[in-house]
């Protein structure tokens, strides 16, 4: 609604006096949030009496509304401005995740497998040792001053001696350049080794793995001609947080982590999914939808499903998590995570898939083992199903600066910058919220997409409005504890102040 028809339907408004905001309606109250992410919720009668100027001093809001940046009068522009540069300082940091996908080889034949997979026997897709140096000698040229290299595949395990170089070759080459460097390794467990995960753990590379709920879901959803891949992947997630707790770390830093897919098969098993996640021992459970890229876009008939589908699972597994928590069991939806950092903090939580702009070349860089170089793995999925656009270079023969500057990298960032997307611009969520142009472009074929037609749209919405109406229930004081307790994040490493991953 533009400025002009405001005024038609609200005579009184008192624009000279108003500072700028978006607004919405949920539970029953008016919510106004800003571009630094202050917000408030009014009823009825204050946001009347905001926008026709008579929240003036002596009112009951009128500190509070002055202090978060609605009202012009005393406004303090340069501690706003300041505000938003602080939930934007990722623009200017420089990639900080480095994903190597380190081989194309897996030994799985997942019903949603998005990473155009090859066969064990064919080592032609494999990353050589070379190919990795160059990886790390471009990913120090970063201006961020910490470096997370996440080690993907296929499945990586199965080029376990590259990956074990990659991380010797990285440290080397780091007294010099002086960064904070992390490893992570995204393993489906089944190639898994007790030397291989005693030099993962001596090493310090975090683990992370696929749990997609007890084994009635997780079999079905993660075919494996080896047995049970539910009874390897849970034998080694207790086998590294045993063997955590000996050496002494802190089990809240130092566990497993593990990251979930739904399927149509696990809609109706969301209590079971959470279940198995409390039985292992896990303090985080990422719900995620399925992702339309690669072979699950051709078998989407069978896993697939609508968003209001998707977005009643989530609802009812977040207040089954939520219940959990009341009980004192301790565990955190990882997207709910996300927003809240972005709604009770100042911060940014890194996710730079939920960013504006997202960090696609510029918050992070994909290496395919090749060596070819693309501003995200979504990108570097693109081309596997045969559109090579996003490529933005080759690792022997580019710079960081020149990644920066090319072309796909400004479109995607330009294509998710929401000042500039329709709708979003003037949506209430803006401030927490963000766009993933790659997204957009295999499920629209549109970097902008449009909005209304986008599932990550509804989505985000969704889990935001969730959220704020649990927060606007001013008497339930646990629920808000617990969700306040979901915004810590610490860091695993000296001096990696940011959350400890990006989900793949």
């Amino acid at each position: 609604m533009d400025q002009r028809s405001v005024t038609l339907v609200r005579p009184d408004l008192a624009e000279d006096r108003l500072g700028f905001f978006r607004w919405g309606r949920i539970a029953g109250k008016v919510l106004v949030t800003n571009d630094a992410g202050d917000w408030a919720f009014l009823s009825e009668e204050e946001f009347s009496d905001l926008l026709a100027g008579r929240v003036a001093d002596g009112h009951a809001r009128f500190q509070e509304l002055q202090r978060k940046g609605f009202l012009r009068d005393g406004l303090d522009l340069d501690a706003l401005a300041e505000r938003v540069a602080r939930r934007n300082r990722h623009v200017s940091r420089g990639p900080h995740l480095h994903i190597a996908i380190l081989t194309l080889r897996c030994n799985q034949t997942c019903m949603y497998c998005q990473t155009s997979r090859e066969t064990v026997e064919k080592t032609d897709v494999d990353m050589s040792p070379e190919t990795a140096e160059k990886v790390v000698d471009l990913a120090l040229q970063s201006t961020s001053p910490a470096i997370t290299f996440e080690f993907q595949g296929g499945e990586p395990l199965l080029n376990f001696d590259v990956l074990r170089h990659f991380v010797e070759f990285a440290r080397s080459r780091n007294e010099r350049a002086g960064k904070t460097l992390s490893f992570t390794l995204v393993s489906n467990f089944t190639s898994m080794t007790e030397a291989a995960a005693e030099w993962l753990i001596t090493n310090d590379v975090m683990v992370c793995t696929s749990l997609d709920g007890p084994a009635s879901v997780h079999d079905w959803n993660r075919k494996w001609k080896g047995g049970s891949a539910h009874e390897e992947v849970v034998r080694w997630i207790d086998y590294f947080n045993r063997r955590y707790v000996e050496l002494g770390r802190e089990p809240r830093l130092w566990h497993i982590d593990a990251l979930m897919t739904t399927t149509r098969r696990t809609l109706e098993a969301w209590k079971e999914v959470v279940d198995e996640y409390v039985a292992r021992g896990m303090r985080t459970i990422h719900l995620r939808p399925l992702n339309p890229s690669g072979f699950a876009r051709d078998t989407w008939q069978t896993i697939g499903y609508t968003a209001e589908e998707y977005l009643d699972f989530y609802r009812r597994a977040l207040d089954y998590i939520l219940a959990l928590n009341r009980q004192g069991v301790e565990i955190m939806e990882r997207t709910a995570s996300i927003f809240l950092i972005k709604i009770l903090t100042s911060d940014d939580p890194g996710f730079v898939d939920i960013q504006s702009p997202c960090g696609a070349g510029t918050g992070q860089i994909a290496y395919n083992f090749d060596g070819r170089v693309f501003p995200c793995d979504e990108a570097r999925m693109v081309d596997a199903m045969g559109d090579s656009m996003f490529e933005l270079g080759h690792v022997g023969s580019v710079t960081v600066p020149e990644l920066l500057q090319h072309p796909s990298v400004r479109a995607i960032a330009a294509a998710s910058l929401l000042d500039a997307q329709p709708m979003c611009a003037e949506c209430w969520n803006k401030p927490f919220c963000g766009v993933c142009p790659l997204y957009n472009f295999v499920t629209q074929q549109d970097l902008f997409g449009q909005r209304p037609r986008s599932f990550k749209c509804k989505e985000y919405m969704a889990v935001s409005a969730k959220l704020f109406e649990l927060l606007a229930n001013e008497s339930d004081s646990e629920t808000a504890e617990i969700l306040k307790r979901w915004t810590i994040m610490r860091p695993r490493l000296a001096g990696d102040g940011r959350a400890l991953k990006e989900a793949p």
